[in-house]
């Protein structure tokens, strides 16, 4: 890592042609930094103190095995996260994806939502939910970079090959190669660059995929860029986990007191460059399992923290718990909602009777249009639904499963609801759960609804309490009734617009 990396002072910003410096306003240069500071400061102060464990992983075949048609080791490692980590540990996917090509795997696979996503390998770092950008690392980037330069020259050379456009990035110039004319090619680029004075780092990965990028960048440097904004605030996590498959993630193993996993099914490239360099270190393995998997099995191989995903334990209704944690309650409610409608548990009446006993006899399902049905109504709807998904690829998960205590023994929970059926992912619904422990830990109990929640006056003046929902009546087994003159009433009184109104669906649980 270069000492200087240290934020310069902000004189450029990439406009809306991506490979064009120009001159632009110190305000709105200022802006801009502001705005990925803060993004970085909410992300920080999320957590109480340090975050626990920052995972830092690549996606295609590191978080994401491509060869899992069912996608159950990503499942496994969302159930372990967000049941375990989410409230007190930071998510980071480092890909060598664009964003283009990142919002579409997220699309077709069962992905968690990252704090932090580092994309082209290494050279575009966002934070948060709207994924701004860290403006500081584009301008750190910009030093001793040009790339008219690595276009004039790389057109010199047939053997290579340029990547789609959406892969060309500011800060990243991409191609294919053959596998047996990589490190030629890659000498000859080191010394045309070298002698039109271009200070570049050309990465070969994936035995075809050539990117050139400034000799700053890359995931290794993002990754101890975040960590030194991090420390700087004094909030660098306690515990780093790096995971990675081919020759582009093989700079995140050299950032110091770093814990690193190569998943099972690493390529050739990581594993030479791990006997060449790092095969003393006790701190990286070559796990046994592929993808997710080798993830799990590193968190465990390092006593990072829980190992055991809520996917691996079958049967949870006699499960005793020694403290109650509201964010494994919500993960645990939605696998047994999987599996019941994959008909991967027995029907029996047991089930739902104890679905039932957790819930107070005046419990209220409230549905977007207004409509309203006993909780215990619809909880024995599910009776209609047993199997429906059988032999079908449905998988629910749940994602940036946030509880927070909001009295002694109250918690209000809230997180988003993914389905899959088929190819797609599908976001179902933002929820809210509110929980108040008792004695057997399991039961939900009377709590205010949040004003932030909703704008109905009349749900403002219930005791009512959130428990699962979804976006629209058609990904919901739980079926509302026709809507009464009682629910017009309820839907009448909203602040909120019909379509606003339906893009939120609650359960509410007296």
């Amino acid at each position: 890592m270069p000492p200087s990396l240290t934020l310069p002072s902000l004189r450029c910003h990439i406009p809306t042609s991506p490979f064009l410096l120009t001159p632009c306003s110190t305000t709105a240069v200022a802006t801009a930094f502001s705005q990925s500071e803060s993004s970085l400061r909410k992300t920080m102060d999320r957590l109480a103190g340090n975050a626990n464990l920052m995972i830092v992983s690549d996606l295609d075949h590191t978080m994401v095995d491509h060869h899992d048609a069912e996608n159950l080791s990503l499942l496994r490692f969302n159930a372990l996260w967000e049941s375990k980590y989410r409230s007190n540990s930071l998510l980071v996917f480092s890909t060598g994806r664009s964003p283009t090509l990142y919002k579409e795997l997220r699309k077709e696979k069962p992905m968690l939502t990252p704090d932090i996503t580092i994309m082209s390998v290494g050279t575009e770092i966002t934070y948060g939910n709207s994924m701004v950008p860290d403006d500081g690392w584009v301008e750190f980037l910009n030093q001793k970079w040009d790339r008219n330069i690595v276009s004039e020259e790389t057109r010199k050379l047939s053997e290579l090959t340029l990547q789609s456009d959406t892969e060309q990035r500011p800060h990243k110039v991409s191609f294919y190669v053959q596998k047996d004319k990589a490190q030629d090619i890659m000498k000859s680029l080191s010394t045309r660059f070298k002698e039109r004075g271009l200070d570049v780092k050309i990465i070969y990965s994936g035995g075809m995929d050539l990117d050139i990028l400034p000799q700053g960048a890359g995931k290794g440097q993002a990754l101890a860029y975040l960590h030194k904004k991090f420390k700087a605030e004094g909030k660098l996590p306690k515990n780093t986990l790096v995971c990675g498959d081919s020759g582009n993630d093989a700079e995140l193993f050299s950032i110091p007191d770093v814990h690193g996993v190569m998943v099972s099914n690493a390529q050739e490239e990581l594993l030479q460059w791990h006997a060449a360099n790092a095969k003393a270190n006790p701190k990286i393995i070559h796990a046994t399992e592929r993808c997710a998997a080798g993830i799990i099995q590193a968190i465990d191989h390092f006593k990072l923290g829980p190992s055991t995903s809520p996917r691996d334990v079958m049967d949870t209704s006699d499960a005793k718990m020694e403290t109650f944690d509201p964010a494994y309650e919500v993960v645990k409610f939605y696998l047994f909602y999987e599996r019941w409608r994959r008909a991967e548990v027995e029907q029996t009446e047991q089930y739902l009777a104890n679905l039932k006993a957790v819930c107070c006899p005046s419990g209220i399902f409230i549905h977007p249009s207004g409509s309203e049905q006993l909780l215990r109504d619809c909880l024995s709807s599910l009776r209609t639904c047993y199997g429906d998904k059988q032999g079908k690829q449905f998988r629910v998960w749940v994602d940036q499963v946030l509880p927070q205590q909001v009295g002694s023994d109250s918690w209000l929970v809230k997180f988003k609801k993914w389905e899959q059926s088929g190819e797609a992912a599908m976001l179902s619904g933002y929820c809210f759960i509110k929980f108040k422990r008792c004695d057997c830990y399991r039961r939900a109990h009377l709590g205010a609804c949040p004003p932030d929640m909703v704008g109905w006056s009349r749900a403002k003046q219930s005791n009512i309490l959130v428990i699962l929902g979804c976006s629209t009546a058609s990904s919901s087994s739980l079926s509302p009734p026709p809507a009464s003159s009682a629910s017009t009433s309820l839907s009448s009184q909203s602040s909120i617009s019909p379509p606003e109104i339906m893009s939120q669906q609650h359960v509410y649980v007296p």
